[in-house]
């Protein structure tokens, strides 16, 4: 339900179930999270996430295995779902959303946890979760609100209103907006633009951006020092500089 593609430097992760659009069951979130975790010990330098199909990134969580769960199976189901989206937060490497269609529930969380999002001009977010009765359980009350701010989060989920790709863009939820017979080479530009850089030092700004959501600011100006400080110990730093003085393209070997 989940395939990895290498294409050095960069890896393609693709939701894999288009007659279903990509809606997320048990196995698809055991899947993803595995996949994760394996890309987190590649040497890939960004990973792309997106969806099979031309309709959908994923529909949601599959709501035919939701119907009839307890409440003990439920949470079960949230905290997989959970770890799926924490596997794609905690990559080392940096993540890109590519959104080519439905991105509701589920899916618009596991959006969420990726760093970047890149929607095509069809896309779709939203989290309806409230007009099944239930609120999101994935991530999105958390996730959603450090981005757009409590109150487009709240009027969001209150709602369960679906927004198009134009207004995601304009309420901070994704990060551009493309045709849809263009994204997947535009978030491909993106990746090779961060893939040119310093492969430690951007593992190493992701790790404090991350800091600046869980951390008071004082706290986290102290990571982002001491990580300043660890690139000294470093070859790219050494190659990075050295190009910079020698006026030539540097070449990072992540070392």
């Amino acid at each position: 339900m989940v395939e990895i593609r290498r294409e050095p430097p960069i890896a393609w992760v693709t939701l894999n179930r288009p007659e279903r659009l990509n809606a997320l069951n048990s196995q698809a979130l055991i899947d993803l999270r595995e996949a994760f975790q394996q890309l987190s010990h590649d040497d890939v330098r960004v990973i792309i996430l997106t969806g099979a199909g031309d309709r959908a990134f994923a529909a949601g969580a599959d709501i035919a295995e939701m119907r009839e769960k307890s409440p003990t199976e439920a949470l079960a189901f949230a905290r997989l779902g959970q770890a799926a989206c924490d596997a794609i937060a905690q990559a080392p490497q940096p993540v890109i959303a590519a959104i080519n269609g439905f991105a509701l529930g589920g899916g618009c969380e596991i959006a969420l946890a990726c760093d970047i999002r890149l929607a095509s001009d069809r896309a779709v977010l939203g989290q309806p979760e409230v007009t099944l009765g239930v609120p999101p359980g994935w991530g999105g009350t958390q996730r959603l609100t450090r981005l757009v701010g409590p109150g487009v989060a709240s009027e969001l989920i209150f709602t369960g209103r679906r927004v198009s790709a134009e207004e995601a863009l304009r309420i901070g939820l994704v990060n551009a907006v493309y045709p849809a017979d263009e994204l997947l080479d535009r978030a491909r530009e993106l990746a090779l633009a961060i893939a040119r850089n310093g492969p430690i030092a951007v593992r190493l700004s992701k790790a404090a951006i991350r800091q600046a959501l869980d951390v008071d600011l004082n706290s986290g100006l102290a990571f982002e020092a001491e990580a300043f400080a660890l690139a000294f110990s470093t070859a790219d730093q050494r190659e990075g500089m050295s190009a910079f003085l020698e006026k030539r393209s540097a070449q990072f070997q992540g070392r």
